[in-house]
């Protein structure tokens, strides 16, 4: 379970190819004009055909071009495809100052390769469910806890130099959250249920062998 800033495509597809590793965060939406503005077309309203590299825009209009994949300069970003779109298309539609926003008048859309898309497409419908929103709902307890020790103990700066002695202050610390946490329980606060007995410990009681409450004194 990660934020925003671990959720673009690139890390997702990896963690998921070269570790088996799913993860969960909020993928940003649309960053077109349109979306943002919730006015006119967005780039999930064009129909993709990658088997004739082709687009389709909501008019029923066909790209005339279609190139790349282009890397990006962000080696976490998607490389990205560039769909054209003409002059001759775009300029007699009613609808381009709804589409189009150069001053040419013709389109061009852009969209990460296909496995990356397919992956780009479910990640987003998913986190629109009821069922990821309730499984990631436990973020909220680790943004909690990362807000407590950056702002409440100074995890932000090391103290001392060297992994070692840094390890040393992440471990204290946590010590220190751990007993705030406790210090702040209610003394009326019930108590956890006591661990259940293993499967060996239930076949003792079961056929009256008596056995120690503590393990570690057997054979003592």
């Amino acid at each position: 379970m990660v934020d925003g800033g671990y959720t673009s495509l690139v890390p997702l597809e990896r963690a998921q190819r070269e570790h088996q590793i799913t993860v969960s965060g909020p993928l940003p939406g649309n960053p077109t004009r349109q979306h943002r503005r919730n006015e006119g077309f967005d780039r999930d309203d064009f129909h993709i055909d990658f088997d004739r590299r082709q687009v389709t825009c909501p008019q029923s209009q066909v790209s005339q071009g279609w190139h790349g994949p282009y890397p990006t300069s962000s080696p976490t970003a998607a490389p990205l495809i560039v769909a054209r779109f003409t002059k001759s298309q775009c300029q007699p539609c009613p609808d381009r100052p709804r589409c189009a926003s150069s001053r040419e008048g013709a389109q061009n859309v852009g969209f990460p390769p296909r496995e990356l898309r397919d992956l780009q497409v479910r990640v987003r419908t998913e986190q629109q469910t009821f069922d990821w929103k309730a499984r990631y709902a436990v973020r909220s307890g680790a943004e909690g806890t990362i807000n407590e020790f950056a702002h409440g103990h100074g995890m932000r700066h090391c103290r001392y130099r060297g992994q070692p002695k840094a390890h040393l202050q992440h471990v204290l610390t946590a010590i220190a959250v751990n007993i705030e946490r406790l210090s702040g329980r209610s003394v009326t606060e019930e108590t956890s249920s006591p661990t259940p007995p293993t499967a060996f410990q239930a076949f003792l009681d079961q056929h009256g062998i008596p056995r120690s409450k503590s393990w570690r004194t057997l054979g003592s």
